[in-house]
């Protein structure tokens, strides 16, 4: 069994779906492509460690801005537990474990509440998590914990490019290296997201690199 690592957090990326909504939920959908096009940005499209973080920092703050006008949206609080696992990610070390121990609270709670929302990432967010910190007494990282919210994420959404890279990549790092690569090379074929061509572009460098280096 592998030893959980905390030198990087790979967040979730998730699209809402707006297809004939309302007038209001166009908006929060409006609101909700904001947050991700930032964050996108911020871990795709920025180099520089301190930019990084401070770009994940000001998006955290807008997404916080938007849930206080919306404390009810469990879609703000998957990608505020997302942005918040992504800048624990870029600060690394144990000064980073608040962040994850923040976003952890955040993404149970989406669970208890609705574990479907945009097509249950609170379980492939949450099953990334237990599988990159380190476990106890450190922090909460838990191989069986992962894997099984990861199948949970990959019960509901199939098809979808994070749960098959996030489960790939938890196979990978366990050792089961045959199995992996069926999960990567499906998150590979995955459908383009809408309006997320930064974020697939890229969601599918990472693939191809953890395939270049099973092979």
């Amino acid at each position: 069994m592998k030893k959980p690592s905390f030198n990087l957090i790979k967040p979730l990326l998730v699209m809402a779906c707006v297809t004939g909504a309302s007038l209001s939920s166009l908006a929060y959908a409006d609101e909700l492509s904001d947050i991700q096009q930032q964050w996108a940005k911020c871990q795709y499209d920025t180099f520089n460690k301190d930019n990084k973080v401070q770009c994940l920092r000001n998006v955290i703050t807008e997404t916080k801005k938007a849930l206080q006008q919306s404390p009810d949206r469990a879609d703000l609080k998957v990608w505020l537990a997302i942005n918040k696992s992504s800048l624990a990610g870029a600060k690394g070390g144990l000064g980073a474990l608040p962040l994850v121990k923040e976003a952890k609270a955040l993404l149970e709670d989406v669970i208890r509440t609705d574990p479907k929302v945009l097509d249950g990432s609170a379980y492939t967010s949450l099953g990334t998590l237990y599988y990159q910190v380190p476990g106890w007494p450190i922090a909460f990282g838990d191989d069986d914990k992962a894997e099984a919210m990861l199948q949970k994420a990959l019960a509901i959404n199939p098809d979808g490019i994070d749960p098959n890279y996030f489960y790939g990549d938890f196979l990978a790092q366990d050792g089961r290296r045959d199995d992996a690569i069926v999960y990567l090379t499906r998150a590979s074929h995955a459908k383009p997201r809408p309006g997320r061509k930064l974020a697939d572009a890229g969601r599918q460098r990472e693939i191809q690199e953890k395939l270049k280096e099973l092979q």
